[in-house]
């Protein structure tokens, strides 16, 4: 399995996407992880009444409606963004992985009854889904916020892992491992796990930027990470009515959701690309 991954990263490596993807994620991740103790405190308003002030050289992204300084706004909200993403990516990851290798390797009528389940679940939008649970329960905590967007986001998942259980189910080795008297479970998880771990690798990748995306529309809409946390999705809706008159205020957290999506989906295409045997 390591070595697998490990071939998959270096030959996504040697496309310029992915490298670029690779060290600007990297980049993005240190500053969010290692900046904010060296930045002002977020919620700190100077002098409330001056109000947003432009970029300079005491605030290099100026500072919104409340003289709280943009710069670390940006970076602490970025942590939120990113670990709210990445946290959500993991339970829908293990959720769909699990489903997937029960229905593929069970097969009968287990197999029927798990995916007439996901096809049920594909058919409703997620989105319409998370609004109807974010507006029943208002102030929603940050916590029951990842569960949420976890747990209605593997249905694809299960379906890409179920495909490859299928397509690696009567290999030679999977056949070996049972003769040999291996149970179910070992059988999943020392052979058919480990060789779908590249497509759930790339399905990942690709889900982070999906979940940014969505954590910031939430957030946009006043349904996401709630005031004062700083989230990039609640920092542009803080600033519409600023767009004209201070539009750094829109403009930066705006920029780093583009980067930052862009920058997962560069690394997601490379890693598909590498994991396409036409493309070896």
């Amino acid at each position: 399995m390591i070595g697998s991954l490990g071939g998959l990263l270096r030959r996504a490596w040697t496309h310029p996407s992915g490298r670029w993807g690779a060290l600007a994620l990297v980049v993005l991740a240190l500053v969010a992880v290692a900046a904010p103790p060296l930045l002002p405190d977020p919620a700190e308003m100077p002098d409330a009444v001056l109000g947003a002030t432009p970029p300079s050289l005491a605030h290099p992204l100026g500072t919104d409606q409340l003289n709280r300084d943009m710069l670390a706004r940006v970076v602490v909200g970025g942590r939120i963004s990113l670990s709210v993403a990445v946290l959500a990516v993991l339970v829908s990851l293990t959720l769909g992985a699990a489903v997937g290798l029960v229905a593929g390797y069970a097969g009968g009528w287990v197999d029927a009854i798990l995916m007439r389940g996901v096809d049920a679940a594909l058919a409703i939008p997620r989105l319409f889904v998370l609004l109807l649970l974010l507006v029943v329960w208002e102030h929603i905590p940050l916590g029951a916020l990842i569960l949420v967007i976890g747990t209605t986001g593997w249905f694809a998942t299960s379906r890409l892992v179920r495909g490859e259980v299928l397509r690696l189910r009567h290999e030679p080795f999977v056949t070996a491992s049972e003769a040999l008297g291996a149970t179910g479970w070992r059988t999943i998880a020392r052979h058919l796990l480990p060789n779908a771990a590249g497509p759930l690798l790339v399905a990942a990748t690709l889900g982070v930027g999906d979940v940014i995306l969505l954590e910031a529309g939430l957030s946009f809409l006043g349904l996401g990470v709630q005031p004062p946390t700083p989230s990039w999705g609640g920092m542009v809706l803080e600033a519409r009515p600023l767009i004209v008159t201070a539009p750094w205020t829109a403009i930066f957290p705006g920029a780093a959701i583009v980067l930052t999506v862009l920058s997962v989906n560069l690394l997601g295409d490379a890693l598909q690309a590498a994991l396409d045997p036409r493309g070896a």
